[in-house]
């Protein structure tokens, strides 16, 4: 079963996206809180959704999908962007990924996105078949570009005052 998160949902996307910062190899970069994901995923104005796999036989949460919108300069239209799919290692091959991904698809059919998005590590080959046969488009023409941490703030200390600045700025 694939359902919306909830609030009650906060303790086990955390796990699990540890359990997923894991098998990339990369525990360290996962600190996100309960307190940080409850705010995002369900604060007042919200900067991420999340569903729920969920095995029919048990109930047990297996896997979970994070997306948020995003919006495309050259369609004019808003799409999504997956961040995380996940789902245990004694669930996978259940369907549980593909009925995720299926119910993303739906919610960008339903809301008019055009682009539904996301990122695969090069190295994950299981992944990337799974992804490839589903007749996923890999874009290896285009690199992630990431600025963070010390030279992010040597950046943003650079920047001009902004006129006219909206509350999101």
């Amino acid at each position: 079963m694939i359902r919306a998160a909830t609030v009650n949902d906060v303790a086990e996307i955390r796990a699990m996206i540890r359990e997923l910062a894991e098998y990339e190899r990369a525990v360290e970069q996962a600190r996100t809180t309960e307190e940080q994901l409850r705010e995002a995923l369900f604060g007042e104005s919200p900067a991420a959704f999340a569903l729920i796999a969920e095995d029919d036989e048990t109930g047990k949460t297996v896997g979970y999908a994070l997306w948020f919108p995003r919006f495309s300069t050259w369609t004019g239209t808003r799409g999504m962007h997956l961040e995380d799919l996940y789902v245990r290692s004694h669930a996978r091959g259940g369907g549980h990924g593909k009925a995720l991904l299926a119910s993303l698809a739906a919610i960008c059919e339903r809301h008019g996105y055009e682009r539904f998005e996301w990122w695969v590590l090069a190295w994950n080959e299981p992944t990337i078949d799974f992804y490839k046969s589903l007749g996923v488009e890999l874009l290896d023409e285009w690199t992630v570009c990431r600025l963070s941490g010390e030279p992010l703030q040597e950046l943003a200390a650079r920047a001009p005052a902004v006129r006219n600045q909206s509350p999101a700025l």
